[in-house]
């Protein structure tokens, strides 16, 4: 009798957890486990939520404006391609088209050419390594704005260069591009150029600190000499660094704007306009919506179809590791 009611009682908390395997301690770190995964996800909801907002969704809401007949204000009566037409139709687009592709080539080509240059100087393990360093990536640090500005100041043949010249006894020395029509647009180059070219050098030095040092050695035994490793060795093992400085210099040209507008104003008259100034003017101060809005549709394709090849590009070896 005893046995039977020993058989028919109710299990005690022991006998629940040495049944189902998991005693409290166990349970506690599963929740804990169940957390840590859960919270990263918590603590980007609010980052992804405003990026959806207000990235993607004034893409997608710019993107319908450029489709109405928006002027001061939006409304939806339905242009078609109207506001595209009027851009290309515009005789400042041209000029703001004409000017990028002048801007965009040099800014590109002088930045990488300076950027591996100094980076290769700093490759020889020369003294004050750290200090020129710095000193070539401080142009990086500071704003569009405070370049533009300090440029405006060293070029004004009033104030800068011209008039030093000229206190120094060289008054024959002009140097006025900044004010001239036709070279105003290589002032902007001059002065993007100044302040990306550091930070060119700093990823094509991480890539030249990233080669084997075994293929350097075993050409220098061979009777190689250095320029001839850098052309034949070094540099071709650069390509990554090369494609991925192209894509930041090309989307940074793009959507200039700041240095534009603090160093030249868009100006002598609209001889350094670019489609970023152009899209600003039209959109808020000559209340065009519609087409500001077309013609910042177009610059976000402009730097997509340079941009999502990248991204391909980069993310297709990682899925074809991962499927393996």
């Amino acid at each position: 009798m005893l046995s039977q009611n020993r058989a028919h009682a109710a299990p005690t908390l022991e006998d629940l957890n040495n049944g189902s395997g998991h005693s409290p301690t166990q349970r506690r770190s599963k929740l804990r486990n169940r957390f840590e995964a859960v919270l990263p996800k918590i603590v980007l909801s609010p980052t992804l939520f405003i990026t959806l907002i207000f990235v993607y969704g004034f893409i997608v809401w710019t993107t319908l404006l450029s489709f109405t007949r928006s002027r001061a204000f939006a409304n939806f009566h339905w242009a078609g391609l109207l506001q595209y037409g009027r851009v290309w139709d515009h005789p400042r687009w041209h000029v703001a088209i004409g000017n990028l592709g002048i801007y965009a080539s040099l800014y590109v080509v002088l930045c990488m050419a300076i950027g591996l240059g100094l980076a290769i100087l700093l490759d020889q393990r020369i003294r004050a390594e750290g200090g020129l360093r710095a000193l070539f990536l401080y142009p990086m640090a500071l704003s569009f704005i405070v370049t533009g500005t300090a440029w405006k100041w060293i070029l004004n043949p009033g104030l800068g260069l011209t008039k030093l010249f000229h206190d120094w006894g060289w008054t024959s020395f002009q140097f006025d591009w900044i004010i001239n029509d036709d070279m105003a647009i290589y002032t902007v180059v001059i002065a993007a150029v100044w302040q990306a070219s550091g930070f060119v050098m700093a990823m094509f030095l991480a890539g030249l600190r990233g080669i084997d040092q075994e293929q350097v050695k075993a050409a220098s035994i061979d009777g190689a000499r250095m320029p001839a490793i850098y052309r034949r060795i070094i540099i071709p093992q650069l390509r990554p660094v090369f494609v991925s400085a192209f894509v930041i210099l090309v989307h940074l040209a793009v959507k200039s704007y700041e240095l534009v507008i603090a160093l030249t104003g868009a100006g002598p008259g609209y001889s350094t306009e670019l489609p970023s100034t152009f899209m600003y003017s039209f959109t808020f101060t000559r209340n065009e919506l519609g087409m500001g809005a077309a013609s910042a549709v177009m610059m976000l394709c402009t730097v997509a179809a340079i941009m999502v090849p990248y991204l391909y590009s980069e993310m297709r070896p990682r899925r074809k590791s991962a499927g393996h």
